[in-house]
């Protein structure tokens, strides 16, 4: 069951920070912090294939068919499958050690932002993109993406009601918390 650890709202964005499971969230759409090729076999690109079953992997391998791999920075969609969200945007942040890595994770998340502006979804859940098997550290990760999301809604007529920050367990939430505390 996920549960809020905290809550703000920043230009009339309610921003939830959530302790638990991405796959179970309530919201138009969920960010999915994939790789370029869009295989969705480990981490939280893994879970959200086996809980919102192949048709997700299959309409990814459909566009990396037509399109190419994802370059690093660049998001794309596809449905939710079975999932309680209509939508999943796939965004791919950097993998740590391959340069220049905080303004891609930076561009990951605006991107993903975006993406969701654009096919006017009002709710979306993001995890912290980049800070699991890719290696970026925790406390750094998660500050540039509280940062940019807020830079995001400040410049933007934002379309969003609800913006989610989530994570399985305690680290990163608090570090969610930690960071969106002080803003304003």
């Amino acid at each position: 069951m996920n549960r809020v650890i905290f809550e703000k709202d920043i230009n009339n964005v309610k921003i939830k920070v959530i302790e638990g499971d991405i796959t179970e969230e309530d919201v138009e759409c969920i960010v999915n912090p994939a790789n370029s090729y869009l295989q969705h076999g480990g981490g939280v690109a893994g879970a959200i294939v086996r809980r919102g079953g192949m048709v997700i992997q299959k309409e990814s391998d459909e566009y990396i068919e037509l399109h190419g791999p994802v370059p690093v920075g660049e998001a794309t969609i596809t449905s939710g499958g079975k999932l309680k969200a209509r939508y999943i945007i796939h965004t791919v942040g950097p993998r740590w050690g391959e340069g220049d890595e905080e303004e891609k994770l930076r561009k990951a998340i605006k991107n993903a932002l975006e993406l969701a502006s654009e096919r006017g979804i009002r709710s979306i859940s993001i995890p912290a993109v980049s800070c699991g098997i890719f290696g970026f550290p925790q406390e750094k990760g998660t500050k540039i993406i509280v940062d940019t999301i807020i830079n995001y809604i400040k410049e933007k007529k934002n379309p969003f009601i609800e913006i989610h920050l989530i994570g399985l367990g305690r680290d990163v939430t608090e570090l969610f918390k930690k960071h969106l505390e002080g803003k304003e």
